[in-house]
């Protein structure tokens, strides 16, 4: 039993990087808690740089957030992502403070607005290894305040996650004309349920329509009204559905982006890889490799489509992001193969015997494709 504790002990904390820790701050004169989730291999890769999220209400909404990106990182549909968690459990009214004549940030609130800006994330920013894409999420209250932060002429966020919130004064006014007028990419979402406490309902449905009459293709919105769901399970709801929106780019090619997009090009299908990786360092600021089934997607493609010639750009990719693999050469192989040129197909696919196996391509595969092809070119 003490083994089989300890087996389960070592397993969770080679994928728990949870922790805890008092921020002492000169805002707002006192000490924080706050909490900091590290993606389970920040360790592994020295060099490797994440999105930061911010979360308000850090003490309950830390949990389901650092528990779906969890999840869909495990799948690879979401990214490893940093969580920061505020703990406001005494002091939120406090932190969220404003002026009822200006609708901005006053007192406490101004302090809490600076703490964050000034304090905190570049705290976090010199000790952790953080991506340029920053998301902050709040809920009611706090999902109020976070959208002071789009009143600066250069946002701090890139992203906004807005559960059920509470407004100050003219703010359903003032987010769509900011929103309008950005320059800069910004996701926004919000939500609300038909179970929602009422009075907030009517602003979040005034600042739905305000937005959706914006024509800035800067701006990425989406609400959603969630039926059956109340002010709080409207959380659990909104998460997955935030998220995803955020980094819909992030996925990997899914076969229903392959049957309806890729595959039925005329041709430029390795363009559309080129452009799918560069829209996500684009937008979220992310350097990843080509995915290894992105590459098997866009290879059936030009195989279905006969579009041969395409493999040797697909080629010079795989020499990019996998140098000491075989990919590239077998690729090139390929592609001499279906061309009916069995020399030079045979000569790539002997270079790629000598290289590194990867995914599904192996050094015997390799050595079979070399025999078939100098068995062509010896008949002849």
């Amino acid at each position: 039993m003490k083994q089989l504790f300890l087996l389960l002990f070592v397993t969770f904390s080679m994928f728990s990087q949870k922790t805890s820790e008092a921020f002492i701050s000169t805002k707002l004169g006192e000490t924080r808690q706050i909490t900091v989730g590290l993606p389970s291999t920040y360790a592994l890769n020295p060099t490797k740089k994440y999105p930061l999220l911010i979360l308000l209400d850090g003490e309950y909404l830390f949990d389901p957030f650092y528990g779906a990106l969890d999840y869909g990182c495990y799948w690879d549909d979401l990214p490893e992502t940093i969580v920061i968690g505020i703990s406001q459990r005494d002091t939120r009214m406090e932190d969220c403070n404003f002026n009822n004549n200006d609708g901005l940030p006053s007192g406490k609130g101004a302090d809490f607005f600076e703490f964050i800006g000034g304090e905190l994330l570049p705290y976090i920013e010199k000790k952790y290894r953080i991506a340029p894409f920053r998301i902050i999420a709040g809920h009611d209250t706090t999902a109020g305040f976070l959208n002071f932060f789009l009143y600066k002429d250069t946002p701090l966020f890139d992203a906004y996650i807005s559960l059920s919130p509470e407004f100050a004064p003219a703010m359903e006014t003032r987010i769509s004309e900011k929103l309008a007028q950005s320059k800069k990419g910004i996701f926004y979402y919000q939500s609300s349920a038909d179970g929602d406490i009422k009075q907030l309902r009517e602003p979040i449905k005034n600042l739905d329509t305000n937005i959706k009459t914006i024509t800035n293709s800067n701006i990425d919105y989406k609400y959603d009204e969630f039926h059956n769901a109340s002010h709080y399970s409207l959380v659990l709801y909104s998460i997955p559905s935030a998220l995803y929106q955020i980094f819909d780019s992030y996925k990997p090619i899914s076969s229903s982006e392959f049957t309806e997009k890729i595959v039925t090009l005329q041709s430029g299908y390795v363009d559309y890889l080129i452009k799918k990786y560069d829209l996500i360092s684009n937008k979220l600021g992310l350097e990843i490799p080509v995915r290894l089934n992105d590459f098997k997607a866009i290879e059936a493609a030009i195989l279905k489509n006969n579009a041969y010639n395409e493999l040797d750009k697909l080629s010079e990719i795989a020499d990019k992001n996998y140098p000491k693999s075989m990919l590239s050469s077998y690729q090139l192989g390929l592609m001499y193969e279906k061309m009916g040129d069995a020399k030079r197909a045979a000569s790539k696919y002997e270079r790629a015997a000598q290289m590194e196996p990867i995914g599904s391509l192996t050094k015997d595969m390799m050595y079979d494709k070399y025999d078939s092809m100098k068995s062509l070119t010896q008949k002849k």
